[in-house]
This record gives structure tokens, sequence and C-alpha cells, in this order.
């Protein structure tokens, strides 16, 4: 069974139909535009335990979502 999440809007839906997307926080210690965007682009907090994401519903109501998910399980909570 793949992983479910439940929208507000239209109930328990698959993974499928969801576009993530983390909030890149970049440090204030990186300077100049070039590092920033590169910074933001590819570094991920990759952060053990419970996170809380935004999630797209791409294919049902288009609506923006937060979710907190255990990344050691994939539990949606």
């Amino acid at each position: 069974m793949s992983l479910r999440i439940t929208c507000p809007h239209c109930g328990v839906r698959p993974l499928e139909e969801y576009l993530y997307g983390e909030v890149p926080v970049v440090p204030d210690d990186v300077v100049g535009d070039d590092a920033r965007d590169l910074d933001r682009a590819f570094m991920r907090a990759n952060t053990e335990g419970v996170i809380r994401e935004r999630w797209f519903h791409a294919m049902g109501c288009r609506r923006w979502l937060w979710a907190d998910r255990d990344t050691r399980t994939d539990e949606m909570l």
C-alpha cells in the first residue's frame, strides 16, 4: 500500500496526487547570490524524526497543505 495523505478538502488520497515542497532556509553565513541559490536548490535538512512539510494537492483541490511526517517510518501524523 502506498503512502496516503489526508487532505482537509478531499479526504484521504494517495501520495501520487501530491507534489512535495520543502521550504528551504538559507543560513545567514551563506553570502553571494550564486552561493545562496546553490544552497537553496541542493542543501536539504534531511532531519530524522517528525518534521512539518508542505504538500500541494496537484490532482485534487490544487491547494497547499501542511503535514507532519515521521521520516524514520514515513508515517503521516
